[in-house]
């Protein structure tokens, strides 16, 4: 079998779907649920097919040198502003293949761990008491992303990574322009890569003087335990450790903006579901899985054929790049019952908003923890939450969140 025409990427991504794009999902992954828009790109819109892909050893990641489909350009090496003793890039563990991505996966996990994430709890319920607090002294519409979703997720990543208070509004500035540039380079507004290049350079020399002072002077910090992990004598290269601040300043930060946002949004739309919820704030684990199944803050992954393979009886050459779209495979029938539907009573699905095989996320519990505690808090807090004007979304393709959120909170 060989791959379905579709229309072209423009259409599935065009950013007059962007408040909502699934009903465009919905109709490839009817119509083309492997599509060939071009040569050597498919486009994987159900569920099964994109587990299948993160789960298969055949597919990884492409070198950063070999030019791709949505990026056909290689970056050069300011564009990275982290390359090695040889000059290649050097990239976090989430874009790297086995054995490179065990060795460092292994490292990071050394330090990131459950009990490190756990202790994080009480003063993630101090800090939301404290957003939650600010907010009632405020009359009239109030922005939820700009008094909640954001700061929330600023303040436990730069806690945890131990950055001073007087530098994270840089921090936050940094983690947006990095998080632009996930998306791929159609998408892209002219000047975004010069800005990548500026910000990679930057945040690169802040880490290197910071990650200098906890190696002289450690703290209970990530970044102290980062500089000082090791194993059997194998410890993170400066590089390394650069690419892996990244890495968790983006998945640490933004996408937790994005599930609070998406979820309460998706709460006030639904107010059945925002009653039961309040009602039964034992409900709230569930309520978080059914968030991240609904309205991903991932919504796209890539993964490259490092040989020949296939994709729901679709043949896949070596060197192929498979697009999977995560925000359809979460919302895929043959996946979950009645999909489109918010239902905070739901038994936790295998929904993707995780990824799935060796790649699964890392900060997983952080965000499963930070989402329950700030969801509970803000439905005891103000029970008569509602909607207050139409929100507005950021333009990111891969993350997908809001720019504001405005809500009546009596």
């Amino acid at each position: 079998m060989t791959e379905t025409a579709a229309p072209g990427l423009q259409a599935l991504f065009d950013p007059a779907h962007r408040a909502d794009p699934y009903p465009t999902y919905r109709r490839w992954r009817e119509d083309t649920p492997v599509a060939g828009p071009m040569p050597g790109l498919f486009v994987v819109t159900r569920h099964a097919d994109c587990a299948a892909v993160l789960r298969d050893s055949r597919f990884g990641h492409a070198e950063p040198d070999e030019p791709n489909l949505l990026r056909p350009a290689p970056p050069t090496d300011a564009e990275t502003a982290l390359v090695d003793e040889n000059g290649n890039p050097v990239r976090s563990f989430l874009g790297l293949n086995p054995p490179d991505h065990t060795r460092l996966r292994k490292l990071v996990s050394k330090a990131f761990t459950r009990p490190m994430v756990a202790r994080l709890a009480p003063r993630i319920e101090q800090l939301t008491t404290d957003l939650l607090d600010g907010m009632a002294k405020r009359t009239g519409q109030v922005d939820l992303i700009e008094s909640l979703a954001y700061p929330l997720p600023v303040a436990v990543i730069s806690e945890l990574l131990g950055i001073p208070n007087a530098d994270r509004d840089q921090f936050v500035a940094w983690s947006h322009s990095l998080a632009r540039g996930l998306d791929p380079d159609f998408a892209l507004p002219p000047g975004t890569r010069e800005n990548l290049v500026r910000t990679r350079g930057e945040f690169a020399e802040y880490i290197r003087g910071l990650a200098a002072i906890r190696r002289a002077d450690p703290g209970e910090d990530l970044l102290s335990a980062l500089v000082q992990v090791h194993d059997s004598g194998d410890v993170l290269t400066e590089n390394e450790l650069l690419a892996t601040c990244i890495l968790l300043l983006i998945a640490g930060h933004e996408t937790t903006v994005n599930l609070i946002g998406n979820g309460t949004l998706a709460l006030l739309r639904a107010p059945g579901q925002l009653a039961a919820l309040r009602d039964e704030p034992e409900l709230v684990d569930h309520a978080v899985e059914e968030f991240l199944r609904y309205d991903s803050p991932v919504q796209l992954t890539m993964r490259a054929a490092l040989e020949d393979a296939e994709i729901g009886g679709v043949e896949i050459a070596r060197g192929s790049a498979a697009l999977l779209v995560i925000g359809s495979a979460n919302r895929d029938p043959d996946a979950v019952a009645d999909p489109d539907a918010l239902d905070v009573r739901r038994e936790p699905t295998r929904h993707l908003a995780f990824g799935q095989g060796i790649h699964f996320c890392l900060g997983a519990p952080l965000a499963r923890l930070e989402a329950r505690i700030a969801f509970q808090a803000l439905l005891a807090r103000f029970p008569a939450l509602r909607l207050a004007a139409e929100p507005a979304w950021k333009d990111n393709l891969i993350l997908r969140g809001l720019a504001t959120l405005p809500v009546h909170l009596t």
